[in-house]
């Protein structure tokens, strides 16, 4: 039986979150006035079209963009006041990035690209461990160019747990996959979740993708349009593409 949520610490506390870009005269509002919490061990999943938000969202709370209102904690740290050497160590230390493109370097091996994030982290697991972990250890001496793009993005995901890292983020890690491959993307994204406790995050414009998360979270126009937790989950296999 699953653990009640309400007795699991808030990873993240975020509050009247705003995000204001501006080009010359223009304007565009991408969050609006976002507030709610991130619980510890969640799978979450952020729905939306185009422009409502989601990614910014995530950006910011990866460290990767800053508010132009609003707070976001990390525990107890608040990432809204850190300069950016600080948001840097954040980074580094606490979360793991996956992207739709997979950004590996080609002239190294699956193993050779999970291995640059093992050099840097504090307390990282093996190559050959995180690789085993989205089932690719038989694939660790393959160059990119002789993986598919799923296994490419498996090592990618693979790549961004090495370091063991409190929270992954995902931004459409599916999105220029095909059904068959997408399956086993989340199934390795499952397992994360599951086996290390990372709290994830994960955009997509997918809405069958919801059905595995905890909790699902749907952004329009900036704002949150609904906020619900699944009372039962399905496998990455029944996804419906």
């Amino acid at each position: 039986m699953e653990s009640d949520p309400t007795k699991k610490k808030a990873i993240f506390r975020i509050s009247n979150l705003s995000k204001i870009y501006r080009t010359g005269e223009v304007s565009v509002r991408a969050l609006n006035d976002v507030t709610l919490d991130m619980t510890e061990g969640d799978m979450t999943v952020l729905l939306g079209p185009s422009g409502s938000g989601k990614s910014t969202f995530l950006n910011i709370v990866g460290g990767l963009d800053r508010a132009t209102s609003g707070q976001v904690f990390f525990k107890d740290r608040e990432l809204t006041a850190c300069t950016e050497r600080q948001l840097t160590k954040y980074r580094r230390d606490h979360v793991g990035f996956v992207f739709q493109f997979y950004n590996l370097i080609p002239s190294l091996t699956a193993r050779e690209n999970v291995h640059l994030v093992t050099e840097i982290a504090k307390n990282p697991m093996s190559a050959e461990d995180a690789l085993e972990l989205v089932g690719l250890q038989n694939r660790a001496d393959h160059f990119p160019a002789q993986l598919s793009g799923g296994e490419q993005q498996r090592v990618a995901i693979a790549r961004a747990i090495a370091k063991q890292p409190e929270v992954l983020l995902c931004d459409e890690p599916t999105g220029a996959l095909d059904s068959k491959t997408g399956v086993l993307v989340l199934e390795a994204l499952a397992r994360v979740n599951e086996s290390l406790g990372t709290t994830t995050a994960l955009i997509t414009h997918n809405a069958g993708i919801q059905n595995i998360a905890h909790r699902v979270i749907s952004f329009i126009d900036g704002r949150i349009s609904d906020d619900h937790r699944n009372e039962t989950r399905i496998a990455p296999s029944e996804v419906v593409w």
